[in-house]
């Protein structure tokens, strides 16, 4: 992995494999990307997802797996995992996904995003409402209904005549005035408020 991205132009910084040095490097170095396993020598790449968000919640996690189990792909969702690729994939996806995730995209393996979106839709029993509850502009609630419906900031962006930077940034605030971390956790508040049935994108 670290000579195909390097090969790609990607600066990889560190390349390990126990649980408490990805920690400790994720939080110290603070990488763009994280790239990681679940399967590691002394722990889950859960913890380290969870370990890295506690101190730096900007980083973009992708996690790289064996496995596609519902049990590990929705437990590193939950963790704070932007996305999660299985490691049958070839080259060009595995540098693609790279790619998305640096964009702030939630990528999956095929067949993945749709378990995750219905497990989301479960939880979503009980939406927050009420007077004290975060206000949106027009434009930041139209961007997160795209959002939500799987859109990357490009389609967004050409979608509504905007520049992919304008995207970023109305997601940004949007996360901000959320308190939200990721766009992982901003998906899953468009959907516990309705915002991707709205029937609006054909």
């Amino acid at each position: 992995m670290a000579r195909d991205l390097a090969e790609a132009g990607y600066q990889v910084i560190a390349a390990v494999g126990e649980a408490a040095q990805a920690v400790r490097l994720g939080t110290s170095l603070k990488p763009e990307v994280m790239i990681v396993d679940l399967q590691l020598a002394d722990g889950s790449g859960v913890e380290v997802i969870r370990g890295v968000l506690a101190t730096h919640p900007q980083a973009r996690i992708l996690v790289l797996s064996a496995s596609a189990e519902q049990q590990d792909v929705l437990e590193a969702v939950k963790a704070g995992a932007l996305g999660y690729l299985v490691k049958s994939a070839g080259r060009d996806e595995f540098l693609e996904a790279v790619r998305r995730t640096a964009q702030g995209d939630a990528v999956f393996t095929a067949g993945l995003a749709g378990l995750v979106l219905g497990e989301y839709r479960r939880l979503a029993a009980a939406p927050a409402t009420g007077s004290d509850a975060p206000r949106l502009t027009d434009r930041e609630t139209e961007v997160l209904r795209l959002v939500a419906k799987g859109l990357s900031y490009k389609q967004i962006a050409e979608r509504l005549v905007l520049s992919h930077r304008t995207v970023q940034n109305h997601v940004q605030n949007t996360l901000g005035k959320l308190q939200l971390h990721n766009r992982v956790e901003l998906v899953r508040y468009a959907i516990e408020q309705g915002l991707d049935d709205s029937g609006r994108v054909e």
